[in-house]
């Protein structure tokens, strides 16, 4: 795989995006100047270990947090967890800070926080620097993700 694998799976998706290519930013304000979006509107993808062996990607609005309990009841566990980023790197192809659903090395599910739908929104594509800008809506039926209120 190469390191553009991400932006070759989203070229497969068939979701309609644009790449954008930026030097390294170091804040959300950064990255989201770079990109041309809102804060709000960098998605951060977060993998969330639900058990051995079973994890779930969660697509976070950059301004916003993973709401724990909320997302414990979506799942209907009690317990979550973040891997470090060695395991998230093994369970994803991809280092921390690059993580996207396109292109990972498995297809784990995707859970959308609702406030990703109705605007147009930035998810990494893979890379450091590399982001996809697309529509939300779109972003989230390509995906095929789960839509809740999961962050606060």
């Amino acid at each position: 795989m190469t390191v553009e694998r991400g932006v070759e799976a989203l070229r497969d998706s068939g979701l309609a995006h644009r790449i954008v290519r930026h030097p390294p930013v170091n804040s959300l304000e950064e990255a989201a100047a770079a990109r041309g979006v809102e804060p709000a509107a960098v998605i951060k993808t977060i993998v969330v270990r639900r058990a051995d062996d079973d994890y779930v990607f969660v697509l976070v609005p950059g301004d916003r947090t993973i709401a724990w309990p909320k997302l414990r009841t979506l799942l209907g566990v009690n317990r979550l967890s973040m891997p470090d980023a060695g395991t998230a790197r093994d369970v994803t192809g991809y280092e921390r800070g690059t993580i996207t659903p396109f292109g990972s090395t498995r297809a784990w599910p995707v859970i959308a926080d609702e406030r990703v739908l109705g605007r147009t929104v930035s998810i990494g594509a893979g890379a450091f620097g590399v982001s996809a800008t697309a529509d939300g809506d779109e972003l989230v039926k390509t995906l095929d993700a789960t839509v809740a209120d999961v962050t606060e």
